[in-house]
Order: C-alpha cells, then structure tokens, then sequence
C-alpha cells in the first residue's frame, strides 16, 4: 500500500488521503485509518463549511489495475461490515456498491449533513445499511462504496460574496443545467475573505477541466466577479492534463506528483 496524497483546509477542516495498492492492503488501510479516526475525534465538536456525516465522511474505493468492479464492490461491503461490527459506526453504501437504488449519489446519502441524519436515522428512509438505527456518538456515520474515479476541483472568487457564490454553484450543476457530470456547492473561505464553488467533476472525459473553468468563469463574470485561482484536491488521471494547464485553470498547488498514472 502506497500514500500518494495528503490534502487538508482550514475552512473545510477536512483532510483527503489518497492511497493504492493491492485490495487486501488496501482495506486494511482503509480499516486502520477509521479505527483511529473514531478513538480521536469527536464529530459533535466539529465545524466546517463540507458536508459531512461523520469522523470519516466518505471511503471510496476507485478499482484501477487487475481489479474488476465486482471484486471491489465485495472488498467495500466486507469493509462496511467490519466498521459497523466492530467499531459500531453505521455504514451507508453508494455508487456501485449502493443496496438501495435512491443511494446511488454521495448526495443523496448526505442529505441534510450529520445534523439531519442524527434526527431521521431511525425513519425507514435513512436507516442505515449495516449497523444500528443510531449514530456512533462520536464518529456518527460514514459512507463507503465503490465509484469511477472524479476530480475535485474548487475555484476561488475574488469576493466575499456567500449569496453569489451559492448562486453560481447551483447555474453549475448538471441537475439545474450545468455541464454534464458537474456537482458544485459555493462554500465560504472565512480564513482568507473570500468564496469558492467547491466541485467534484464525475466524468472529466465528457465535461473537461477547461470547460468547468470557462463556465464558472462565465458565470461569474456575469456578476462581475474575478476568478482568482483553482485547485485540485487530490489526484487527477493523465487524460484530464491539457497543454498549459496550469496557468488555464489558475492553479498554485500543481505538478506532476499529482497525475495518479505515474504510480501505476
């Protein structure tokens, strides 16, 4: 098992680890960093502009090289059983791995953040897939499942603006006519002054970098708002690079430790 990245925000107060390897060694990892996780932190004392639903929010598993999809959609749910059964955290699948077909989207399992789960937990509707109708009371719930690889990708504003950037996060969103695959939330950076759209990019290969870029940038525009720089959160694969990408999409933070084909 290798760890390739390590991305944290103050603002968000949320850290991304990004790590390969054999599936066995993978979940094993994936297991050991929720253990600890539960014995260190307490969600009820947490704050950030990210929605969550619990110490570890999110385990997704992204199948690569000699992996099949069904083969990790089993490592996922034998996971999930582990969590809930011996760390007592209530366990939600999705994407690929979802038993529910109204949980295929992360959002749909996030619906509300913790505070709207801890109060419908026991309905029906949010009852958890493996363990308890009840959060963990310190690391709530968490979400696992198996999914094709997406690029993080915020944009920063040049304005303190909440209402606008909310604004134009939703214009982004595929639901509400954005590009193909686009889901964004407009989130504000109250260490720095400023806004930005927050934006998972499902499907780079029909909805480009450059041309989330040039939407966000249009539509900020619009309101005559500045893009002052992006950022990629994690790991991108080789066909999402274009030439001059970096001065393209403003970013600070790039280079080629972050194209996930050069540890494969």
């Amino acid at each position: 098992m290798r760890l390739l990245d390590v991305s944290s925000d103050r603002d968000h107060n949320r850290t991304v680890f990004t790590f390969i390897g054999p599936p066995s060694a993978v979940r094993q990892a994936a297991y050991k960093m929720t253990e600890r996780a539960v014995g260190l932190i307490d969600i009820e004392k947490h704050s950030g502009v990210h929605p969550f639903i619990g110490a570890v929010d999110v385990i997704p598993f992204v199948p690569l090289v000699g992996v099949s999809r069904k083969e990790a959609v089993e490592l996922s749910r034998g996971l999930g059983d582990e969590i809930a059964h011996n760390l007592k955290v209530p366990v939600f699948f999705y994407g690929y791995s979802a038993l529910r077909h109204d949980r295929r989207e992360l959002p749909a399992v996030r619906k509300g953040g913790y505070v709207k789960l801890k109060e419908e937990i026991a309905t029906s509707e949010r009852h958890p897939d493996y363990g308890k109708e009840e959060l963990h009371p310190g690391a709530g719930a968490v979400a696992i499942g198996v999914r094709e690889f997406l690029i993080a990708f915020n944009v920063n504003l040049d304005t303190s603006n909440l209402e606008a950037a909310r604004e134009i996060a939703r214009s982004c969103r595929e639901s509400h006519g954005g590009p193909a695959g686009l889901r964004a939330i407009g989130v504000p950076l109250a260490s720095r002054g400023i806004v930005q759209i927050a934006m998972n990019v499902t499907d780079h290969r029909e909805t480009t970098l450059k041309d989330v870029m040039d939407f966000v940038s249009n539509r900020a525009l619009e309101r005559g708002i500045r893009v002052r720089e992006g950022e990629i959160v994690g790991m991108v694969p080789r066909d999402a690079i274009f030439p001059n990408m970096k001065q393209y999409l403003k970013l600070q933070n790039f280079d080629g430790r972050m194209i996930l084909n050069n540890y494969l």
